[in-house]
C-alpha cells in the first residue's frame, strides 16, 4: 500500500477538490437534511466558481490527502481574514476536513488533522479552531478526543436549513 501524503493544491485541481468536496459532504449529512436544502447547498457552496473563488483566496490554503493518485480526503484551512468567525491573526480556522466514507476510521482524517496542527505550529499560532454541526457526535467526538474544546455556536446555513454549529478550538501553547 503506498504511503499517505497531505498536499497543497491549487487552482489546477479545481475539478478533483469539486468531486472529493460534493462526495463527502453528501456522504456526511445526506442522510440528516432535505435533498432540497442538500442541493441547494452544493449549487451555491460547492459549485466550480465558489470553489475558484476560495482557492484563490490568499489567506485560505486546501490540501488533499493522497495515496497514490487517488484523492482519500482533503481540508480548507482559512488565516487572518478568511477566517469565517474571529479573524484573529494568531488562530487559524479548520473550515473543512472530510474523509471519503470508506477510508474513515483508517487514522486519514487524524492525519489530516495532524497536518492542520503542524502548520499552525509552524506560524506559531496561538490556537487551531473549526465549526462541526452539533448533531455530528462522530465529528464532536473525534475533536474532543484531540483536545478541542467548545468556546461558542454560530449559524451555518444549509440551503435555507439554519443550523447550529459548535465552535470548538485547541490551544496549541501551553
Amino acid at each position: 500500500m503506498e504511503k499517505l501524503v497531505i498536499v497543497k493544491i491549487g487552482i489546477s485541481e479545481l475539478l478533483e477538490l469539486q468531486n472529493i468536496a460534493k462526495e463527502t459532504f453528501m456522504e456526511t449529512f445526506a442522510l440528516n437534511n432535505s435533498a432540497d436544502n442538500m442541493n441547494l447547498y452544493l449549487e451555491n457552496n460547492l459549485s466550480l466558481d465558489a470553489l475558484s473563488a476560495e482557492i484563490n483566496t490568499i489567506d485560505s490554503e486546501f490540501y488533499f490527502a493522497l495515496r497514490g493518485k487517488v484523492v482519500l480526503g482533503y481540508m480548507k484551512l482559512n488565516f487572518g481574514s478568511a477566517q469565517v468567525e474571529l479573524k484573529d491573526i494568531n488562530s487559524i480556522e479548520l473550515e473543512r476536513i472530510y474523509v471519503l466514507r470508506k477510508y474513515q476510521r483508517s487514522k486519514i482524517g487524524q492525519d489530516i488533522l495532524d497536518k492542520a496542527i503542524d502548520i499552525a505550529s509552524q506560524k506559531q499560532l496561538e490556537f487551531i479552531w473549526l465549526g462541526v454541526w452539533e448533531e455530528n457526535w462522530s465529528a464532536i467526538n473525534f475533536y474532543t478526543k484531540n483536545n478541542f474544546h467548545e468556546f461558542d455556536r454560530h449559524l451555518f446555513l444549509l440551503g435555507e436549513d439554519r443550523q447550529t454549529d459548535i465552535m470548538m478550538k485547541k490551544n496549541l501553547r501551553l
